[in-house]
């Protein structure tokens, strides 16, 4: 069979997105054991309605996965950062996660997450003569209950 490969109108990529996910999970539902599998969007919002922080994550197979985590540049340091990860990793005890993990490919981030718990179990990084040069992607883990689920 000839297929067509083409890239997606930059106006149509969340909706294409998400349905290749949708279709990924629901397919992986059907071939693997499964635990409970949930979003969330977490946000913090100043009484005036300014969103300044915000937290996209999801749970899978046990594992908190925290994909994205935004501080206003001009608030950063004064404890949204903390709040968000740690309100989310109550969120994925609450689904039953065991562990969270993480990637960041930004050095104070990387700081960040370490003194939050967060250890590294992975780093891609470019070669020399790759650009940028001395680029780096820290995969990171943290165990978020010490006791086995009953």
């Amino acid at each position: 069979m000839s297929v067509e490969v083409t890239l997606v109108p930059a106006e149509d990529e969340d909706s294409v997105a998400a349905d290749i996910e949708r279709h990924l999970l629901a397919a992986l539902a059907r071939s693997n054991t499964q635990s409970r599998n949930e979003p969330f969007v977490l946000s913090v919002t100043l009484p005036d309605g300014d969103m300044v922080a915000g937290l996209t994550a999801v749970t899978s197979y046990g594992w908190l996965l925290i994909k994205t985590l935004w501080v206003k540049d001009s608030l950063r340091g004064k404890g949204f950062g903390r709040q968000l990860v740690t309100a989310a990793e109550t969120r994925g005890l609450e689904f039953g996660c065991s562990n969270a993990w993480l990637d960041t490919s930004n050095p104070a981030a990387h700081a960040f997450y370490l003194k939050l718990g967060y250890s590294d179990f992975g780093v891609l990084e470019n070669d020399a003569d790759t650009f940028p040069p001395e680029h780096r992607r820290w995969f990171m883990k943290k165990r978020l209950r010490s006791e086995p689920l009953p």
